[in-house]
């Protein structure tokens, strides 16, 4: 896990953008599996939070992404690069 967070950390592309050479989308990952509930691609509040801009860590991110929250946001199986990736996703989200 410790890996995981090392990548990530330190990078901030401007936007987020696709990961073709991983076989995924980034994009696509978090609309299909995490649009539903964070809006606007994470940069509202819908059922789920406001992701722009949050506080948690990137261990509490993929955290959360793994194990969830009991009630309100169900655990996901994303592999440890489908997991580096969101979390580079949320850290560089801006306003539209």
């Amino acid at each position: 896990m410790a890996a995981v967070i090392s990548a990530v950390h330190g990078q901030e592309p401007s936007k987020p953008g696709p990961m073709q050479s991983q076989g995924f989308d980034v994009n696509k990952l978090f609309a299909g599996s995490c649009g539903w509930c964070h809006s606007k691609g994470g940069r509202e509040a819908g059922k789920g939070p406001m992701l722009m801009g949050t506080e948690l860590t990137d261990a509490q991110i993929v955290s959360r992404i793994r194990t969830g929250k009991a009630g309100q946001m169900p655990a996901f199986a994303f592999t440890d690069d489908q997991l580096r990736a969101i979390v580079v996703y949320i850290r560089a989200l801006k306003p539209e």
